[in-house]
């Protein structure tokens, strides 16, 4: 996968979030995404990662993704 296609899809669900997204070893299946969101900075830890994996599932159940890192930012 590649960074743009979670930009992508991070972005039609959040049209506001300002995301910074690195490919953390080189494969295209592990991720590690930097996002300011207003309705994602208001949730808990737990529920902003549970609310991007989710918009991975597929991905994920295929084995095509392995790994998403979330973290808040303010930029």
């Amino acid at each position: 996968m590649k960074a743009e296609e979670l930009e992508h899809r991070i972005l039609q669900a959040y049209p506001d979030a300002q995301l910074a997204i690195f490919d953390s070893n080189g494969n295209g299946d592990h991720f590690e995404i930097r996002i300011s969101s207003e309705a994602i900075n208001k949730l808990s830890r737990i529920q902003r990662h549970q609310t991007i994996l989710k918009l991975f599932d597929p991905e994920f159940k295929s084995g095509e993704l392995h790994a998403l890192s979330v973290k808040p930012v303010e930029f």
